[in-house]
């Protein structure tokens, strides 16, 4: 009897497992159809890179490790002193440009008034000399008449020699002129070639000038670059600077965690990608808060695995390949119908299990 009672229980409790592990089978078996899970998930967030502009020692740091911030706050400031030393430079330099373009501009303003007195030269020669032709034709005409007076012995030699003087000191006359005339043409293209010159200074120091007042705007920016602050609200990570201690321009310091936003990525194994679509419910749930579900949205696929990003990517072509599933990178977003405190308190990096609805 004792070994019937005992047989009878054994068979009890089997039947009873028998039917538990049947309904949780046919229960996951009915939910896999409409969802795709997976826990290899973490949180991210923007963290923003507090990144340098300049180099120099640090003069003061105006945040713990884990501070929070807001948009402006200052974080540490670099000493400015070499700063403005540079902007008393580059000021130097711009006066000194300005000063060189006002002695250019002096010199194209004489030489365009000795251009115009070489020209006025140019024009008076050219008239002096018609009035001096008029004359060697008037003296010419009176000697051709003279001399033909003196062949006939009608005049004397006195008067014909008075009238063949006046004829040589007309052309003498005309001689003299024309050369004055090439001297001061000569003169003309020379100074008109010291004016072009001196455009050319001028355009010179007109760029001279440019560039000091851009290398002043720079050096006054570089001074503004030497107060480091927060571009956005957020948290900032641990502090790893002292005062005195020498940053380099483009230097990664630390980061600020924008706390206000945050999205999932999770790595699904390509054999559930089939059904997956974008804009599909997502249910969230993180370890660290297993008691709230997050509410998200499918919203996009890595353009490829994440073994293709890894420094070294597998290569199948060396004969050693050996079929593994490969994971997908999938961006969820978390809905804005989340608790926003809630949503403050996720950090990036922290695991989550994510369900996507796939109906």
């Amino acid at each position: 009897m004792e070994k019937k009672k005992t047989n009878a229980k054994f068979i009890i409790i089997l039947s009873v497992l028998i039917l538990a592990g049947g309904t949780y089978g046919t229960i996951k078996y009915i939910h896999s159809q409409g969802h795709e899970e997976t826990d290899d998930a973490q949180i991210e967030k923007n963290m923003n890179p507090i990144i340098p502009r300049v180099s120099g020692y640090i003069s003061k740091v105006y945040v713990k490790d884990n501070d929070y911030v807001k948009k402006g706050d200052t974080l540490f400031t670099i000493d400015k002193r070499d700063y403005q030393l540079k902007i008393e430079e580059a000021n130097a330099a711009y006066i000194a440009a300005e000063g060189g373009f006002e002695v250019a501009k002096e010199d194209i303003g004489s030489a365009l008034a000795s251009i115009a007195v070489s020209d006025a030269n140019v024009q008076s020669a050219g008239g002096n000399i018609e009035t001096a032709k008029i004359r060697l034709g008037r003296a010419n005409s009176d000697y051709i008449r003279y001399e033909n007076l003196y062949k006939t012995h009608s005049i004397t030699k006195q008067q014909y020699e008075q009238a063949l003087a006046a004829k040589q000191e007309a052309e003498s006359q005309v001689r003299i002129l024309q050369q004055q005339q090439k001297a001061s043409s000569f003169q003309k293209s020379v100074i008109e070639a010291k004016s072009r010159v001196s455009n050319k200074q001028t355009e010179v120091a007109a760029a001279n000038i440019k560039k000091a007042k851009a290398l002043l705007e720079v050096a006054q920016l570089n001074l503004t670059y030497t107060v480091v602050t927060a571009a956005i609200d957020g948290q900032v990570s641990k502090i790893d600077i002292q005062p005195g201690q020498l940053v380099q321009q483009g230097q990664s310091l630390f980061y600020i965690i924008n706390n206000n936003e945050a999205w999932v990525v999770a790595n699904f194994k390509e054999t559930q990608l089939n059904k997956m679509v974008i804009g599909q419910k997502v249910t969230v749930k993180v370890d660290a808060y297993p008691d709230y579900d997050f509410e998200g949205t499918l919203t996009s696929f890595s353009p490829a695995t994440g073994s293709r990003f890894s420094l070294l990517p597998p290569d199948n072509a060396t004969g050693n390949f050996v079929k593994t599933i490969q994971r997908l990178p999938v961006k969820i977003s978390l809905n804005a119908s989340n608790d926003p405190e809630k949503i403050k308190l996720l950090r990036p990096g922290m695991n989550a299990d994510v369900d996507v609805h796939l109906k």
